[in-house]
């Protein structure tokens, strides 16, 4: 393996200056000693399991600790290169490094936000705080129609298909939830047995390319849909409509990366380009696409059923809401994911511009499932750039029940935001299917640290509620998140954004809503015509 050539040319090269010193002169065995010291720690770091940097990258990857050793000039110099900002911040990334390894997170002197920059947010704390519990709160997931409610966990591992990571990768994410009693979220590239080798309980997400599931010619497969979802770690299914780092397009595989595991995984022609439409084959309507939750929950035994979306027109999921309503038919959950959401590659001007942030989506969503009475039967999950205790209680106050995380799962394996998921050369085994860079990933260590980032992070969270006299997540309250509107003023969420009443939508909409209300059609995502209201 090219990894072994650093230690071995470095063996070699001791060698030779021994016969140098044996033969010429005493002065060679200060080369000796100096190279072969060089050798033996080449020869360790391709043995030692802890860091993925050096068994890929012997001796040279030391540079990287060296930087780090220095920081924060000389590291946030290399941060700061990524001048678009979708990288977390040298905060972010310590945080979720320090977790995952176990380390405790405190920081000296003061905070380095300036709380005076107009959208700086923040929560309020109680002068008489209370103590967080010590077992991690629970979100039940499952509505009227469902059999087989599942017990959620506040922050989970959001949907990222194998093909898009490694085995090793998917191994740790997984083996990770089982030992947090959290879930994993397959992602559309099929459910592999990478995902169910280390039991972690899962969501089985299909796709548009219904992968996994799906017929040679591409459509839906109800029967092999319904042998593998009633595999007893497949504990909810979900739905993708839309994706929040690329909305309305669908994902291309290049043919010479479709290799035999990912065609297996896939049910894909091997070597051939594997293509995952902008849109669904199996509906074409709101009401149709209610029914297919309904079969999809059918078939599965009636797990937990839902869809993931990134928002777009907002009478577009007004739609879904009246088709909801007149079939009768609810998801248990919708996964709101927001448009600053990850991928392996994507375009630049989807990544940046296209579909609706996670803020403004959450509280569309709640708000149309309050609004039309439906929000008690359907639990609402959000993803895109969740990582820390804070990121979960802002969440849940703008109306998630409990949240995803990608980035910074992927961040616990190892992953060090190299940004080259979409080239197959990660540089330590995460985002890639070259199997000798994925070699560095070694599962039980990175495994561990997935847990450990998880449990340490909804551990924050519930401090950080406790710190507001709270009893929960349940009793937040968009009153509770303030954010700095200008440099004189701040105000609640309360304040600064609309909250609609239960069934408000079906009685009496407001103006602001009442337009797009009556341009939402059960029987199209088309935009009815134009309603003028007096």
């Amino acid at each position: 393996m090219l990894t072994l050539l650093i230690p071995a040319a470095l063996t070699l090269l001791a060698a030779l200056a021994a016969v140098g010193a044996l033969s010429l002169s005493g002065a060679w065995w200060v080369a000796v000693a100096i190279v072969g010291a060089v050798a033996l720690l080449g020869w360790y770091d391709v043995l030692q399991r802890r860091h993925s940097i050096l068994r890929n990258y012997p001796v040279v990857g030391h540079m990287r600790f060296l930087l780090e050793a220095i920081r924060p000039e000389i590291q946030q110099y290399f941060i700061e290169r990524n001048t678009d900002g979708r990288p977390f911040d040298r905060d972010t990334r310590s945080v979720i490094y320090e977790r995952a390894k176990g380390i405790a997170g405190e920081e000296a002197f003061g905070t380095e936000r300036d709380v005076n920059e107009v959208g700086y947010e923040f929560v309020l704390h109680a002068t008489a705080p209370g103590d967080p519990p010590d077992a991690q709160p629970r979100v039940t997931v499952g509505g009227p129609d469902c059999a087989h409610p599942y017990e959620m966990a506040l922050l989970n591992v959001s949907a990222m298909s194998f093909g898009a990571l490694s085995a090793n990768a998917i191994r740790a994410l997984n083996a990770g939830a089982r030992q947090g009693g959290f879930a994993h979220d397959t992602g559309e590239g099929g459910l592999t047995k990478y995902h169910l080798e280390n039991g972690g309980d899962l969501i089985w997400e299909v796709g548009s390319g219904y992968f996994g599931a799906r017929t040679k010619d591409g459509k839906f497969d109800p029967e092999m849909f319904a042998d593998k979802a009633a595999n007893p770690a497949v504990k909810c299914v979900s739905l993708k409509l839309s994706q929040g780092a690329k909305p309305g397009i669908g994902g291309v595989l290049p043919g010479a990366k479709v290799t035999a595991e990912i065609a297996e995984a896939r049910n894909v022609p091997k070597g051939e380009k594997c293509v995952s439409p902008s849109h669904h084959a199996t509906f074409s309507t709101p009401r149709e696409l209610v029914r297919f939750i309904a079969r999809m929950r059918e078939l599965s035994g009636g797990k937990p059923t839902g869809f993931k979306l990134c928002v777009g027109y907002r009478h577009e999921l007004l739609a879904i809401c009246k088709a909801m309503l007149e079939e009768q038919i609810t998801p248990d959950f919708i996964v709101v994911d927001g448009s600053e959401g990850g991928t392996g590659a994507a375009p630049l001007e989807f990544e940046d511009h296209v579909g609706t942030p996670l803020t403004d989506g959450l509280m569309m969503v709640h708000n149309a499932l309050v609004g039309t009475g439906l929000r008690d039967r359907i639990k609402i999950g959000a993803s895109g750039k969740v990582s820390t205790g804070i990121d979960i209680v802002k969440r849940i106050i703008q109306g998630a029940d409990y949240t995803n995380s990608a980035r910074a799962m992927m961040m616990a394996v190892g992953c060090i935001q190299a940004q080259k998921c979409h080239t197959n050369e990660c540089p330590v085994g995460v985002a890639t299917q070259d199997e000798r860079r994925a070699r560095a990933l070694v599962v039980p260590d990175k495994s561990v640290r997935v847990k450990q980032f998880q449990e340490a992070t909804v551990s924050e969270a519930q401090r950080i509620i406790a710190s507001m006299g709270l009893d929960g997540p349940t009793a937040l309250h968009p009153a509770m998140l303030m954010r700095r509107v200008d440099h004189i003023r701040t105000a609640s969420y309360a304040e600064l954004y609309d909250w609609l009443q239960p069934g408000e939508l079906l009685a009496d909409p407001r103006e602001d809503w009442a337009v797009d209300w009556a341009a939402a059609s059960p029987d199209s995502f088309t935009r009815q015509r134009k309603v003028h209201l007096s």
